[in-house]
């Protein structure tokens, strides 16, 4: 035996690294995912390419209409979407307004009834499947179903009751308001809002289902003990709300923020993803309205990161050492 030989037998083995907690969890959400990353990888990542390219062309078609040519005009679409469209600037505006007020009602809205049915009282099962059917009856096929209901569409014309969505027959008016707030002190834009919020009160709960529950995971996961040592130190409900429940929470309402700023900038009622089909369906602006996608979905990028920046300063995170 050579020496080499007898020194490579006579060294320790190097011990077998076993993987850690963090890591095996890490490799299980990879591989829970990974279905999502090929499908985005193979079927949506050549669109999104392609959609980038249409969006700084011009289609021109053949002689014989035998097919169409791609031209290159560089931001030609985007300075014809933003400033030749006289429609498309006016409907960003007033989604964005519009977002900007929903937010906070669905969010308040859904911490609240979560923090509701999160107590311990008979039926709680029945009433938390009750505030989330309006999540299943707004899915597609429900949708399609209940948009050709007679009675439906009675509701909506002015002739039932109103939905929210109309202005024929408010719930209450700016009058009723005044008069509960007229010692207050309260602006007239503070009146403005919440009466919207109270005329809109049908589309916030069929909105606020997926929010609601994830708010309900997020309160359920809070031990016990620590309401326990509240309860023993003489703390008010009210105390322990702000001290412990809302910090312990303040994750689910980022992540419920994001999902509504989400959720309504891909909603089919969205007015501005409307106004684009419609530009795209003309026929005559189809390379215009994929501008317009870009641009609409840049800023929809830009709010989420900048509510995600203002919201994260805030978020209370559990230290688990």
């Amino acid at each position: 035996m050579t020496k080499a030989a007898a020194a490579k037998k006579a060294a320790p083995q190097k011990p077998r690294r076993i993987a850690s907690l963090d890591k095996k969890k890490s490799r299980a959400g990879w591989l829970f995912v990974l279905p999502f990353v090929i499908g985005f990888l193979v079927i949506y990542l050549p669109i999104i390419i392609d959609s980038i390219k249409y969006s700084f062309v011009e289609l021109r078609t053949l002689s014989g209409g035998t097919g169409y040519r791609t031209i290159f005009v560089g931001l030609q679409n985007y300075q014809e979407a933003l400033g030749g469209d006289p429609h498309f600037v006016r409907i960003l505006i007033s989604g964005i307004r519009q977002l900007i007020f929903d937010i906070p009602a669905i969010v308040i809205f859904s911490l609240f009834m979560a923090v509701l049915l999160n107590k311990k009282m008979f039926g709680r099962a029945a009433f938390r499947a009750i505030f989330f059917i309006p999540v299943i009856l707004s899915t597609g096929l429900i949708a399609g179903i209940d948009a050709s209901n007679a009675v439906n569409e009675y509701m909506e014309s002015g002739g039932g009751i109103d939905t929210g969505a109309g202005t024929a027959n408010q719930i209450v008016s700016m009058a009723d308001f005044s008069w509960l707030f007229r010692n207050m002190q309260v602006g007239t834009e503070l009146l403005t809002y919440v009466t919207n919020i109270a005329n809109n009160i049908y589309g916030i709960i069929n909105r606020s289902g997926v929010q609601m529950l994830i708010f309900l995971a997020g309160l359920q996961s809070i031990s016990p003990a620590i309401y326990e040592s509240c309860s023993i130190d003489g703390a008010t409900g009210w105390e322990t709300f702000w001290k412990i429940t809302f910090p312990m929470i303040s994750p689910m309402i980022l992540v419920n923020t994001i999902y509504t700023v989400i959720d309504s900038f891909t909603s089919e009622s969205n007015s501005v993803m409307a106004y684009i089909d419609q530009v795209y369906s003309s026929g005559t602006g189809n390379v215009v309205a994929t501008a317009m996608s870009w641009i609409y979905f840049i800023i929809v990028i830009a709010i989420t990161a900048l509510l995600a920046a203002l919201i994260s300063a805030y978020v209370f995170y559990q230290k688990r050492d």
